[in-house]
């Protein structure tokens, strides 16, 4: 599966547009509380343990959202945007979203 931010590939033609997919992860507060309070690795103002959550969280939605569209029969999502939302005052929610395509 292609997975691009851009709205057309270089070479490639769109066959035929498939739709708007997309994917979700919510990750809670309390496991970046957990993982600061066990995160050694603050170097210049950098938490691996809260950046390696946010990373996981995205190739969460990402995988979701590539699954949604090859059910779909993509072999190719054009125009991917990623959101990081926070709901409430306890989850951080990652979305991925974008457009299968079948390329010729």
């Amino acid at each position: 599966m292609i997975v691009v931010t851009t709205e057309s590939i270089e070479g490639r033609k769109v066959a035929q547009y498939l739709g708007v997919v997309s994917g979700d992860a919510i990750v809670g507060a309390n496991m970046f509380r957990d993982f600061f309070a066990r995160v050694r690795d603050v170097v210049g103002g950098r938490a691996g343990g809260y950046e390696k959550a946010l990373r996981g969280a995205k190739d969460a939605a990402m995988e979701d959202m590539i699954e949604e569209a090859g059910q779909l029969g993509a072999n190719a999502i054009l125009a991917v945007d990623l959101d990081y939302e926070t709901i409430g005052d306890s989850m951080l929610m990652v979305s991925a979203n974008g457009t299968a395509v079948r390329l010729a």
